[in-house]
Protein backbone atom coordinates (compact mmCIF):
# COMPACT_ATOMS: atom_id res chain seq x y z
CA UNK A 1 0.00 0.00 0.00
CA UNK A 2 3.06 2.32 1.06
CA UNK A 3 4.87 1.49 -2.31
CA UNK A 4 1.65 2.24 -4.59
CA UNK A 5 1.19 5.68 -2.71
CA UNK A 6 4.41 6.86 -3.02
CA UNK A 7 4.85 5.40 -6.55
CA UNK A 8 2.15 8.05 -7.69
CA UNK A 9 1.50 11.50 -7.91
CA UNK A 10 4.85 11.98 -5.22
CA UNK A 11 5.73 15.29 -4.50
CA UNK A 12 8.18 15.21 -1.77
CA UNK A 13 9.37 11.81 -0.73
CA UNK A 14 12.37 10.11 1.61
CA UNK A 15 12.81 7.05 2.97
CA UNK A 16 14.41 7.07 6.57
CA UNK A 17 15.54 3.91 8.47
CA UNK A 18 13.27 3.87 11.64
CA UNK A 19 13.99 3.26 15.02
CA UNK A 20 13.89 -0.50 14.33
CA UNK A 21 14.77 -3.01 11.92
CA UNK A 22 12.55 -3.11 8.74
CA UNK A 23 10.55 0.06 10.27
CA UNK A 24 10.83 2.56 7.47
CA UNK A 25 9.78 6.24 7.97
CA UNK A 26 8.45 7.50 4.22
CA UNK A 27 7.73 10.92 4.21
CA UNK A 28 4.91 11.95 1.52
CA UNK A 29 3.28 15.41 0.36
CA UNK A 30 -0.22 15.89 -1.70
CA UNK A 31 -2.74 18.19 -2.08
CA UNK A 32 -4.79 16.50 1.00
CA UNK A 33 -1.16 17.56 3.31
CA UNK A 34 1.77 16.00 4.79
CA UNK A 35 2.07 12.79 5.64
CA UNK A 36 4.93 10.52 7.65
CA UNK A 37 3.94 6.44 6.60
CA UNK A 38 5.13 4.07 9.40
CA UNK A 39 5.76 0.95 7.62
CA UNK A 40 6.29 -2.16 9.52
CA UNK A 41 6.61 -6.04 8.01
CA UNK A 42 3.59 -7.90 8.01
CA UNK A 43 2.83 -9.77 11.20
CA UNK A 44 1.71 -13.44 9.68
CA UNK A 45 0.03 -16.62 11.36
CA UNK A 46 1.37 -17.81 14.74
CA UNK A 47 1.59 -21.31 12.94
CA UNK A 48 3.73 -19.72 10.52
CA UNK A 49 6.51 -18.01 12.15
CA UNK A 50 8.75 -18.72 15.82
CA UNK A 51 7.64 -17.02 19.14
CA UNK A 52 10.72 -15.17 18.92
CA UNK A 53 9.94 -13.29 15.49
CA UNK A 54 6.40 -13.38 16.26
CA UNK A 55 7.25 -11.22 19.73
CA UNK A 56 9.86 -9.30 17.53
CA UNK A 57 7.25 -8.37 15.08
CA UNK A 58 4.65 -7.01 17.94
CA UNK A 59 7.62 -5.15 19.47
CA UNK A 60 8.14 -3.09 16.61
CA UNK A 61 4.60 -2.94 15.38
CA UNK A 62 3.88 -1.52 18.95
CA UNK A 63 6.37 1.09 18.86
CA UNK A 64 5.28 2.36 15.37
CA UNK A 65 1.86 2.56 16.96
CA UNK A 66 3.46 4.81 19.97
CA UNK A 67 4.86 7.04 17.38
CA UNK A 68 1.42 7.63 15.43
CA UNK A 69 -1.78 9.83 15.44
CA UNK A 70 -3.78 7.51 12.99
CA UNK A 71 -3.16 3.68 12.35
CA UNK A 72 -4.01 2.05 9.83
CA UNK A 73 -4.79 -1.57 10.40
CA UNK A 74 -4.52 -3.89 6.82
CA UNK A 75 -6.63 -6.36 7.07
CA UNK A 76 -5.99 -9.33 4.20
CA UNK A 77 -9.53 -9.30 2.52
CA UNK A 78 -8.92 -13.41 1.84
CA UNK A 79 -7.62 -14.34 5.38
CA UNK A 80 -10.05 -11.79 7.04
CA UNK A 81 -9.02 -10.72 10.80
CA UNK A 82 -6.40 -13.04 12.56
CA UNK A 83 -5.88 -13.44 15.56
CA UNK A 84 -2.75 -11.21 15.52
CA UNK A 85 -4.61 -8.76 13.70
CA UNK A 86 -7.25 -8.43 16.88
CA UNK A 87 -4.12 -8.23 19.19
CA UNK A 88 -2.46 -5.34 17.31
CA UNK A 89 -5.87 -3.62 16.32
CA UNK A 90 -6.42 -3.58 20.93
CA UNK A 91 -3.14 -2.41 21.48
CA UNK A 92 -3.44 0.63 19.39
CA UNK A 93 -6.91 1.06 20.85
CA UNK A 94 -5.22 1.29 24.04
CA UNK A 95 -2.90 3.67 23.35
CA UNK A 96 -5.87 6.02 22.24
CA UNK A 97 -4.77 6.60 18.55
CA UNK A 98 -7.30 7.27 15.60
CA UNK A 99 -8.37 3.71 13.81
CA UNK A 100 -8.75 2.83 10.37
CA UNK A 101 -9.77 -0.35 9.54
CA UNK A 102 -8.36 -0.98 5.98
CA UNK A 103 -9.54 -4.25 3.94
CA UNK A 104 -6.67 -4.72 1.19
CA UNK A 105 -6.76 -7.63 -2.05
CA UNK A 106 -10.78 -6.84 -2.33
CA UNK A 107 -10.25 -7.23 -6.07
CA UNK A 108 -9.21 -10.92 -5.45
CA UNK A 109 -12.45 -11.34 -3.16
CA UNK A 110 -15.98 -13.15 -5.44
CA UNK A 111 -18.03 -10.44 -4.92
CA UNK A 112 -22.31 -10.55 -5.05
CA UNK A 113 -24.93 -8.49 -3.91
CA UNK A 114 -24.46 -7.70 0.05
CA UNK A 115 -20.61 -9.13 -0.22
CA UNK A 116 -19.50 -5.73 1.25
CA UNK A 117 -22.14 -5.55 4.17
CA UNK A 118 -21.28 -8.92 5.17
CA UNK A 119 -18.08 -8.72 5.49
CA UNK A 120 -18.19 -5.48 7.23
CA UNK A 121 -20.59 -7.21 9.96
CA UNK A 122 -17.77 -10.05 9.89
CA UNK A 123 -15.20 -7.28 10.65
CA UNK A 124 -16.58 -5.79 13.65
CA UNK A 125 -18.14 -8.84 15.00
CA UNK A 126 -14.44 -9.70 15.74
CA UNK A 127 -13.07 -6.55 16.21
CA UNK A 128 -16.30 -5.53 18.87
CA UNK A 129 -14.45 -2.96 20.94
CA UNK A 130 -13.73 -0.88 17.19
CA UNK A 131 -16.57 -0.71 15.82
CA UNK A 132 -16.65 3.18 15.81
CA UNK A 133 -13.24 2.68 13.65
CA UNK A 134 -14.14 3.07 9.98
CA UNK A 135 -13.66 0.69 6.95
CA UNK A 136 -12.45 1.21 3.35
CA UNK A 137 -12.00 -1.54 0.85
CA UNK A 138 -8.94 -1.13 -1.21
CA UNK A 139 -6.67 -2.71 -3.72
CA UNK A 140 -2.84 -1.91 -3.08
CA UNK A 141 -2.18 -3.97 -6.52
CA UNK A 142 -4.57 -1.81 -8.83
CA UNK A 143 -4.58 1.24 -6.61
CA UNK A 144 -8.44 1.20 -6.08
CA UNK A 145 -9.80 2.87 -3.51
CA UNK A 146 -6.17 3.67 -2.27
CA UNK A 147 -6.46 7.58 -2.60
CA UNK A 148 -9.78 8.00 -0.91
CA UNK A 149 -7.60 6.96 2.36
CA UNK A 150 -6.24 10.67 2.76
CA UNK A 151 -9.46 12.84 3.18
CA UNK A 152 -10.67 9.16 5.94
CA UNK A 153 -6.98 9.72 7.74
CA UNK A 154 -7.37 13.80 7.54
CA UNK A 155 -11.03 12.76 9.55
CA UNK A 156 -9.72 10.52 11.71
CA UNK A 157 -6.64 12.80 12.61
CA UNK A 158 -9.03 15.69 13.59
CA UNK A 159 -11.53 13.52 15.35
CA UNK A 160 -8.52 12.03 17.78
CA UNK A 161 -7.59 15.89 18.20
CA UNK A 162 -10.95 17.08 18.56
CA UNK A 163 -11.62 19.42 21.80
CA UNK A 164 -15.27 20.33 22.32
CA UNK A 165 -16.16 23.17 24.51
CA UNK A 166 -17.74 22.16 28.25
CA UNK A 167 -20.82 24.24 27.56
CA UNK A 168 -21.50 22.11 24.55
CA UNK A 169 -20.21 18.89 25.97
CA UNK A 170 -23.04 19.54 29.35
CA UNK A 171 -25.98 20.66 27.14
CA UNK A 172 -25.52 16.84 25.16
CA UNK A 173 -25.07 14.89 28.08
CA UNK A 174 -27.97 16.89 29.97
CA UNK A 175 -30.35 15.59 26.86
CA UNK A 176 -28.86 12.28 27.04
CA UNK A 177 -30.08 12.12 30.76
CA UNK A 178 -33.27 13.18 29.77
CA UNK A 179 -34.15 10.83 27.01
CA UNK A 180 -32.77 7.86 29.72
CA UNK A 181 -32.57 8.17 33.27
CA UNK A 182 -29.50 7.22 35.26
CA UNK A 183 -29.54 4.05 37.12
CA UNK A 184 -30.60 3.77 40.53
CA UNK A 185 -29.27 1.29 43.04
CA UNK A 186 -31.17 0.60 46.69
CA UNK A 187 -33.35 3.54 46.46
CA UNK A 188 -29.85 6.22 45.51
CA UNK A 189 -29.74 7.38 41.82
CA UNK A 190 -26.80 8.35 40.08
CA UNK A 191 -26.84 11.87 39.50
CA UNK A 192 -24.25 13.68 36.72
CA UNK A 193 -23.60 16.76 38.07
CA UNK A 194 -21.72 18.22 35.01
CA UNK A 195 -18.92 17.10 32.28
CA UNK A 196 -15.65 18.83 31.33
CA UNK A 197 -13.05 17.49 28.54
CA UNK A 198 -9.41 17.06 30.12
CA UNK A 199 -7.42 16.35 27.32
CA UNK A 200 -7.28 15.24 23.61
CA UNK A 201 -5.12 12.39 21.80
CA UNK A 202 -7.66 10.66 22.28
CA UNK A 203 -10.71 13.00 23.67
CA UNK A 204 -10.66 12.41 27.41
CA UNK A 205 -14.11 13.66 29.17
CA UNK A 206 -14.28 13.75 32.84
CA UNK A 207 -17.92 13.57 34.28
CA UNK A 208 -18.83 14.39 37.67
CA UNK A 209 -21.16 12.92 39.70
CA UNK A 210 -22.61 11.85 43.30
CA UNK A 211 -21.26 8.57 43.59
CA UNK A 212 -18.74 6.81 41.57
CA UNK A 213 -20.23 3.47 42.63
CA UNK A 214 -23.82 4.02 40.99
CA UNK A 215 -22.22 4.77 37.55
CA UNK A 216 -22.14 1.61 35.78
CA UNK A 217 -20.57 0.79 32.68
CA UNK A 218 -23.92 0.35 30.70
CA UNK A 219 -24.90 4.23 31.33
CA UNK A 220 -21.56 5.21 30.72
CA UNK A 221 -21.27 3.28 27.54
CA UNK A 222 -24.78 4.79 26.52
CA UNK A 223 -23.11 8.66 27.53
CA UNK A 224 -20.17 7.58 25.58
CA UNK A 225 -22.40 6.60 22.46
CA UNK A 226 -24.61 10.19 22.91
CA UNK A 227 -20.86 12.09 23.03
CA UNK A 228 -19.61 10.27 20.02
CA UNK A 229 -22.80 10.84 17.65
CA UNK A 230 -23.38 14.38 18.71
CA UNK A 231 -19.71 15.18 17.85
CA UNK A 232 -19.10 12.94 15.11
CA UNK A 233 -15.97 11.41 16.75
CA UNK A 234 -15.51 8.71 13.96
CA UNK A 235 -12.49 6.62 14.22
CA UNK A 236 -10.95 7.70 17.78
CA UNK A 237 -11.64 5.73 21.15
CA UNK A 238 -13.41 8.02 23.61
CA UNK A 239 -11.85 7.71 27.02
CA UNK A 240 -14.26 8.66 30.13
CA UNK A 241 -12.63 9.53 33.88
CA UNK A 242 -15.51 9.38 36.73
CA UNK A 243 -14.96 11.84 39.83
CA UNK A 244 -17.14 12.48 42.35
CA UNK A 245 -17.83 16.39 43.36
CA UNK A 246 -15.06 17.66 45.91
CA UNK A 247 -12.28 15.26 44.21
Amino acid sequence: MVNKILGENRVIVSNIAGTTRDAIDSYFENNKGKYNFIDTAGIRKKSKISESIEKFSIMRSLLAIERSDVCLMLIDANEGVTDQDAKIAGEAHEAGKGIIIVINKWDEVEKTTGTLEKYTKEVYNKLGYLTYAPIIFISAKTGQRVDKLFELINKVAENNAMRVSTAMLNQVINEAIAVVQPPTDKGKRLKILYATQSSSKPPTFVIFVNNKKLFHFSYERYLVNQIRTNFALEGTPIRVITREKGE
